[in-house]
């Protein structure tokens, strides 16, 4: 599999905690938009990012965001 799946052609908006995240990448996660380990057997691997305090964010859900995990609008030209 050399192409993400794209899990949806919008970003999903969602409020983080502080905390430590994983970001589905190969867009094979059920458990969108974090990773679930589907990604096994592929040359994916999730993105780990930190949130240091609570705060509304726009998760990429096409897997071709230029800024992953956020989206950067790049679903609009898919």
């Amino acid at each position: 599999m050399s192409e993400a799946k794209v899990f949806d052609r919008k970003p999903t908006v969602i409020t983080l905690e502080s905390g430590t995240y994983h970001w589905c990448s190969c867009g094979l996660s059920d458990n969108q938009p974090f990773c679930n380990g589907s990604h096994k057997g592929t040359d994916f691997k999730p993105v780990t990012f930190q949130v240091d305090e609570q705060r509304q964010v726009a998760m990429c859900l096409c897997k071709a965001t230029g800024n992953a995990p956020f989206c950067d609008g790049t679903h609009k030209n898919l």
